[in-house]
């Protein structure tokens, strides 16, 4: 407990001088310092041989010869020689705490449905790919303001084929440009699940990051194209991918807009025919998840939930510098104590 007050003393006497913690190794050495001191004060209170003068008027307005305060002075040489001796002989060292950070990213692949069916105005009061666009941009604005982040993020849109709409990057502006200018009509319509989970495999096929990820949002079954869901995510597993799943649309019936050529636009109630079974075998085989949204609100849930599953990893090593101090104090003590003895065997020699 001594050994603890000690450290916090020479910390606030020490540290600002050194810049950073000190530690007393040996703190007992310390002791010697009050010991010395009282050893100092003792010495000078000392009565000491004295000689009896008549008139001192004579010497009273006398100046202090230099020899004389050197005299004087000899015993602070003697006891600063002991102090600092005695805090070199306690071992102090300063220490800076230092933090080197790895974080390891998320490479996340966006795979949309563009077909005609996300059309439909179930979710209100937008339809379902801009209601899907809005809720991907504030999951990629969130992963944005995160400045210890290195996920990239990439963008692969489809309806009866698929293409890549943003590779996998970190500059999350340009990817939020590109989702903005995704539209309905890009490609030929239908639902091609299966190219699409392949073509976003093809992106992250030579990715270095500890975690792959792919999200993929639609409301429909698996029309076209020559891979089927299954298919592929049994090769997004063994490249380690995850495939979260999201079937986008409410139960039963949706209003859908028609151009009618005689009436003009109108809104039509049509079945949601959604494969739930196909996008949770999928999610299932890449020990994901699968989920359901059903309005605006769900869809951001959904993306909140996917976001905290894949966040970046960051590991934080710690390790303390240490800086000797005893050497510096080891030659002050020695210069004040060789200048002592010098002085006491020359200049103020005592002669028997």
């Amino acid at each position: 407990m001594i050994g603890g007050w000690i450290n916090k003393i020479a910390n606030f006497i020490l540290g600002p001088l050194f810049g950073g913690t000190v530690e007393i190794l040996s703190p007992w050495w310390l002791l010697l310092i009050p010991i010395a001191v009282g050893l100092f004060v003792w010495r000078r209170n000392r009565r000491g041989s004295s000689m009896r003068y008549s008139n001192v008027e004579l010497v009273r307005g006398g100046r202090q010869s230099f020899r004389a305060a050197v005299f004087v002075a000899l015993a602070w040489l003697e006891l600063f020689g002991i102090i600092f001796l005695s805090i070199a002989a306690s071992r102090p060292r300063s220490g800076s705490l230092q933090e080197r950070t790895f974080a390891e990213g998320v490479d996340i692949v966006l795979l949309l449905d563009i077909s005609g069916s996300m059309q439909a105005l179930d979710f209100k009061p937008k339809n379902r790919l801009e209601a899907a666009k809005l809720v991907a941009a504030d999951f990629i604005k969130g992963r944005a303001a995160d400045v210890s982040s290195n996920d990239r993020i990439g963008l692969v849109v489809f309806a009866g084929k698929a293409f890549t709409q943003c590779p996998l990057t970190l500059d999350y502006g340009v990817l939020l440009e590109f989702l903005e200018g995704v539209q309905i009509g890009q490609v030929e319509d239908g639902t091609a699940i299966g190219t699409a989970i392949a073509t976003g495999l093809n992106r992250l096929r030579n990715s270095e990051a500890k975690s792959k990820v792919m999200i993929l949002l639609t409301d429909g079954v698996n029309n076209r194209g020559e891979v089927d869901p299954i298919t592929a995510a049994r090769a997004a597993k063994a490249l380690g991918v995850k495939i979260y799943t999201i079937g986008a649309g409410v139960e039963g019936m949706a209003l859908f807009p028609v151009d009618d050529p005689l009436f003009g636009r109108r809104h039509v109630r049509m079945p949601v025919e959604i494969d739930e079974k196909s996008l949770r075998a999928v999610a299932e085989i890449t020990s994901a998840e699968y989920f359901r949204a059903t309005d605006t609100e769900a869809l951001r849930k959904i993306f909140g939930q996917i976001d905290k599953l894949e966040k970046t990893k960051i590991e934080v090593q710690q390790f303390t510098r240490h800086r000797e101090l005893f050497p510096a104090f080891i030659w002050l003590g020695l210069i004040f104590l060789l200048a002592d003895i010098i002085l006491k065997n020359t200049l103020f020699r005592k002669i028997p």
